[in-house]
C-alpha cells in the first residue's frame, strides 16, 4: 500500500521528504503536499525525512487521520507535481 501524508503536514514548509522520493509521487497544493497512491512505490524513503512525522504507510495511519488516505488519493491527480516542490527545496522555502 502507498504512503499517506497526514494532518501535521498542513502549512508545513519542509520538503526534504519530497527531495528523496525516487518516483516523484509527491504533489503540492496551497496548504500541503500529498502522495499520489498511483505513483508511490511504498519504499518509505520519505518517512524518516519528514520533520513533522506526517507520513505513514496507509495501513498504519492513526485512526484520527484515516480521512487523509482518501484526501491524498483525491488531491494528488489535480495538483502540481514534484518539480515545483523540488524548486522550493533548492530555494530553502
Amino acid at each position: 500500500m502507498p504512503h499517506v501524508v497526514c494532518e501535521p503536514c498542513i502549512k508545513c514548509k519542509y520538503t526534504q521528504c519530497v527531495a528523496v522520493c525516487p518516483v516523484e509521487s509527491f504533489r503540492e497544493d496551497e496548504e500541503m503536499v500529498v502522495i499520489d497512491p498511483e505513483v508511490c512505490i511504498d519504499c518509505g524513503a520519505c518517512v524518516p525525512e519528514c520533520p513533522v512525522q506526517a507520513i505513514y504507510p496507509a495501513e498504519e495511519v492513526p485512526e484520527k487521520w484515516k480521512s487523509f488516505i482518501q484526501l491524498n488519493a483525491d488531491k494528488a491527480p489535480n495538483q502540481i507535481g514534484r518539480a515545483s516542490c523540488r524548486e522550493r527545496v533548492s530555494l530553502n522555502v
